[in-house]
């Protein structure tokens, strides 16, 4: 194998440039040429390809974001516009592929191996840390430090006006941010999509606190926690409890941006490197995660098919904490 490519796709995550880094490095250490995609396999089909050298990656594994772009593409939904994606790639002298992203970009990966025969390797780069095979995806750690952070923040303010604060934090799908950053911000209450959010038990909780004089409370909920989110929440808490004075705050893409931290720096560095090591070994269809502190490799289809399940001990030590 003489060149491979690497591109970002999905949602941008912090970190994903220190992997971008590591791919074109340790191909660089091993004599391979590498052919960077602007704005993912829309770049792909747009022919936006350059050449990467280690000078091109310098002064990134610090920034967030990604230096590559990323982009969704219906184009890549058709065979005619993956056939003239995997064109540009041979027309490049592409022998190989580094996918940096979610399920989503990882099924974009394994259709072009399907169709062509292409060796492509993925790095799991998204904040949420819902793929299985891997104990941390790269942007997950910093995203719940942006978190906790914007929360402390929020919870001085409650302090001050004796307020309810209802924030709501990215995942649609895994409630994985939700329930970290809860337990590290001392919330009061973690409502995530993995579970059936009791109301009344809400409710309850709420009533005990005030009957405490607890003088504030931060609820974090996941923005696919069946409740339909902070808002709504929001508005059934005041209608029952008129005297609380809550209010709600949406944290957004936020959580997405950032220096990443010091963990998801050396994360996306080992597996971009072991990215690089699988395609050199022959490898192909399969995610670069990280288990016990080792690097693995793990298939496309039990990465995307198998989803992570929630920490159930995470979810009763809420409880007991919040007490």
């Amino acid at each position: 194998m003489k060149k491979i490519a690497v591109l970002t796709s999905g949602g941008d995550a912090p970190g994903m440039n220190a992997c971008v880094r590591a791919v074109v490095r340790t191909a660089n250490h091993f004599n391979i040429g590498v052919i960077g995609v602007r704005r993912g396999y829309q770049g792909m089909i747009e022919n936006d390809l350059f050449p990467m050298t280690p000078s091109d990656v310098s002064n990134i594994i610090q920034r967030g974001g990604t230096v590559l772009k990323t982009a969704r593409s219906k184009d890549f939904m058709s065979v005619e516009g993956r056939e003239k994606a995997m064109q540009n790639l041979r027309n490049a002298g592409v022998e190989g592929l580094v996918v940096i992203g979610g399920d989503g970009s990882f099924k974009g990966a394994l259709t072009l191996h399907k169709e062509f025969g292409l060796p492509v390797v993925g790095t799991p780069g998204t904040i949420d840390n819902d793929l299985f095979g891997t104990e941390a995806t790269i942007g997950y750690d910093t995203a719940i430090n942006t978190v906790v952070q914007a929360v402390d923040k929020i919870r001085d303010t409650a302090n001050s006006h004796n307020r309810l604060f209802f924030v709501e934090v990215m995942g649609r799908d895994a409630g994985f941010i939700a329930l970290r950053s809860g337990i590290a911000c001392g919330a009061e209450a973690v409502l995530v999509p993995e579970t059936e959010t009791y109301t009344e038990a809400l409710m309850d909780k709420l009533q005990r606190g005030w009957n405490r004089e607890k003088s504030s409370a931060i609820i974090i909920v996941a923005e696919g926690d069946d409740s339909g989110g902070a808002e709504v929440l929001a508005k059934m808490v005041k209608e029952r409890f008129p005297h609380f004075d809550t209010r709600v705050s949406i944290l957004g893409h936020m959580q997405r941006g950032g220096s990443p931290s010091a963990y998801d720096r050396v994360l996306a560095s080992e597996l971009g490197a072991g990215a690089v090591k699988a395609l050199l070994e022959g490898k192909t269809n399969v995610m670069i995660g990280r288990m016990h502190g080792q690097v693995v490799e793990v298939p496309f289809e039990k990465a995307v098919k198998h989803h992570r399940d929630i920490n159930k001990n995470l979810l009763e030590l809420v409880y007991w904490l919040s007490e």
